[in-house]
Order: C-alpha cells, then sequence, then structure tokens
C-alpha cells in the first residue's frame, strides 16, 4: 500500500515542476528552468500481465528548444527490485516519446538516499551495456530552510525541505519558517501545502510539531488536525463558510492535476455542506487520477454519480 508520504514526496513536484531545476542549480547541476511543463501519462504497462507505473511522469520544454521527460520516484527504503524497474522505466520511456529521461528520486533518510544514488550498471564484465544514474534528493543535499523570508520565496521548495528533514535535529526551526510562509501567500494555495507537509511527514517525529503550529492560527491554516480543533465553539454560520471554502479547494486541486469533473460531479460537491466529507474528497483528489476515485466507496455518504 503507498503510503501518504510517498504520495507527498512526489506530488509537490506536479504542484511546481519549476522546484526541479530550482534545486539541482543550488546544488551546482544545471537544468534549465521549464517554459512549459506536461504532465503525462505514468503507466507504462505493456501488453503483459506485468504493471509497471512511474510516480509521476512530466514532460519539460525549455526556452533554448530543448525537451526533456521528468520521471519521479519517491523511495522509503532500499528495494532490489527497483534497479531494474527503473532500467526497464528509462528505456522505455525512451523508446516511447523519443525523448531524454531523466529519473528522480526522492527520499526521506540518507540510508536510503546514498542507496538509490548507486550507479546501477547492467551488463558483464568488461562491457557495459546500460547504466542507470537516478538524481537523487534527500536530507543529505537538499537545504534545510529555517529562514522564513526564504521559505516565503519558494514555498515548494520549503514545503519539499520541511519533508526530506522530518527527522533532522534541527526539524523545529525549518517547520516553523514554512508556517510562517505560508501565511504570505493566498489560504488555498496555502491550504494545498500545508496539507501536503502533513502527508509528507507522516509518522516522523516533526509531524506532532506541525499539527501543534497549525493550531497556531487557526483562521488561516485548514489542515486536518487544526480543523477539528477549529470546529469546537464555531457558530453554525462560519460551518457553511468553511464548507465553501473546503469545496473550492478541491476544485482547484482537480482543475491543477487536469482531472474532468462531470456537472453532477461539480454540483454534489457544491451542495455539500459536511465538512468532514468534503476533506475527505480533498484528500482523495491528491492522489486521485478520475473523478471516481474522489467519490470512492470508501464512507457511507459516497455513492455512484
Amino acid at each position: 500500500m503507498v503510503s501518504s508520504s510517498h504520495e507527498a514526496m512526489h506530488r509537490i513536484f506536479q504542484e511546481d515542476p519549476g522546484i526541479f531545476a530550482r534545486t539541482f542549480a543550488a546544488l551546482g547541476i544545471p537544468f534549465p528552468e521549464p517554459i512549459a511543463v506536461s504532465l503525462l501519462p505514468t503507466d507504462l504497462t505493456e501488453i503483459q500481465p506485468l504493471e509497471r507505473r512511474v510516480d509521476s511522469l512530466l514532460q519539460i520544454d525549455t526556452a533554448s528548444g530543448v525537451s526533456y521527460l521528468l520521471a519521479v520516484e519517491a523511495q522509503g527504503k532500499r528495494d532490489p527490485d527497483k534497479p531494474g524497474n527503473w532500467a526497464y522505466y528509462l528505456a522505455h520511456l525512451y523508446a516511447k516519446y523519443r525523448l531524454a529521461p531523466v529519473l528522480l528520486v526522492t527520499c526521506q533518510d540518507r540510508a536510503t538516499a546514498r542507496w538509490a544514488a548507486e550507479p546501477v550498471i547492467i551488463g558483464v564484465a568488461g562491457w557495459e551495456t546500460l547504466t542507470v544514474r537516478p538524481l537523487v534528493l534527500g536530507p543529505h543535499n537538499v537545504p534545510a530552510i529555517t529562514d522564513p523570508a526564504v521559505a516565503a520565496a519558494d514555498i515548494p521548495l520549503a514545503t519539499f525541505s520541511v519533508i526530506t528533514h522530518g527527522r533532522d535535529p534541527n526539524a523545529a526551526a525549518i517547520l516553523k519558517a514554512l508556517a510562517t510562509a505560508l501565511k504570505t501567500i493566498d489560504e488555498d494555495t496555502a491550504q494545498i501545502f500545508a496539507e501536503l507537509t502533513e502527508l509528507g511527514l507522516g509518522t516522523a517525529p516533526a509531524a506532532d510539531l506541525w499539527r501543534d503550529l497549525m493550531t497556531v492560527d487557526l483562521d488561516f491554516f485548514r489542515s486536518q488536525t487544526s480543523q477539528r480543533i477549529r470546529e469546537e465553539g464555531r457558530e453554525q454560520g462560519r460551518e457553511q463558510g468553511r464548507a465553501e471554502a473546503q469545496a473550492a479547494a478541491i476544485f482547484e486541486v482537480l482543475t491543477l492535476r487536469g482531472i474532468k469533473v462531470s456537472d453532477r460531479g461539480r454540483r454534489r460537491i457544491a451542495d455539500c455542506s459536511e465538512f468532514d466529507l468534503l476533506h475527505q474528497w480533498f484528500r482523495r483528489s491528491l492522489t486521485a487520477t478520475t473523478e471516481d476515485d474522489v467519490f470512492s466507496d470508501g464512507d457511507e455518504h459516497s455513492g455512484r454519480l
């Protein structure tokens, strides 16, 4: 089962693909800033009884006219099967799109990052047929952003910094910088990145601190934990406003991710006044690939459209 932290690690690149070029520029690895980005299908399955999916797949177009593919994989631990899968991904993508593929692996601990960064050499002694060289982002090279001004200048990178440094002894300063920075942007965008942060931290020790920070300004943040506290003592009229804001956030996420929603589905979201149900739909929208995934049969309110 794919974890929420796994999803958050690669979804950030869908929210802001430019984070890839900016991060590696800071590390002295030059990649041109994208001028256009296309979200491509992640299914790399051939007509065989074996399914292979990359986490995220983006086509990056640059001002120089050069385009390449960015395949993002979130890796939580060592997996002896992954090097073979990565070799398959890259060969298949090159054959299908005729564009140079770049494999980006994101990790949340140094040991996994070191393992993932090792080149995968396929061939016989004296003759290397294929070499896979993943680019790896993790706590070993992603900057720990502790300055709120720096975090505000690049919210996606600051969010990724929090997730990759969730087990860092200095995690408190990194989280506080992001929490302060989120107050400088519009509420809907802040809600998306606050939610991604909570999902990405998972069970890391910093998760409890993040939930505490989200309760400080309850009129601004809407993470899962802060919503439960905010509900206490609120007037019923305010509840409707919160439901409308959550519905708007669902529409924004689905639009950003290119998921089409039917007129009936839009009415269902817009007319719903139950905040808890809307919040479930919002969380599903972060990983859904179709409208049906949002309205899955995971709660008693769900039903077929």
